[in-house]
């Protein structure tokens, strides 16, 4: 058996477009900056790099991702990755990070104070049924470091680190 998964945490690019197939299953397609910051050893100088990936959400995942998400808002992104080659419009060889998202949280930002929540695939969020959305009012009460994970443990001891 073999196992591919990769999370991204990042902020959309511009704001997710839905549509649908002639089946009638919904796709929502959004893309994702991860953006790494490093200090360079040799001229102390700050640095940057981002990485963009176009993420497809399928079904009722991608239903709810068009309804709340837009372009700024902070997510994480946990699915399949598949690397494509083209050609740019100059002509110069390119590649396209696609990834197929299988859970999506959203994690706020850009000032929308929502501070959790999220939607996984199947149906599910958390482990409640109906795949609601949510987290974020629980987590603000709580108080602890997980807080900012809906589905981490309540307390730091549980952390393994």
């Amino acid at each position: 058996m073999t196992w591919h998964q990769t999370i991204v945490v990042g902020n959309l690019g511009g704001d997710p477009e839905l549509r649908y197939l002639q089946s009638g299953q919904a796709v929502c397609n959004f893309s994702v900056a991860v953006t790494e910051r490093w200090r360079d050893r040799q001229s102390n100088e700050q640095r940057e790099r981002t990485t963009w990936y176009r993420v497809a959400a399928w079904g009722a995942l991608g239903e709810t991702c068009n309804t709340y998400l837009s372009r700024g808002r902070q997510v994480m992104v946990i699915g399949n990755v598949s690397a494509r080659g083209y050609v740019n419009n100059n002509g110069e060889a390119a590649a396209s990070l696609d990834m197929t998202a299988r859970e999506v949280r959203f994690l706020g930002g850009r000032g929308d104070g929502d501070q959790g929540g999220g939607w996984q695939g199947g149906g599910q969020r958390g482990g409640q049924s109906g795949g609601q959305r949510g987290g974020g009012q629980q987590s603000q009460q709580r108080g602890d470091r997980a807080s900012n994970y809906p589905d981490s443990p309540t307390t730091i001891d549980d952390i393994p680190f």
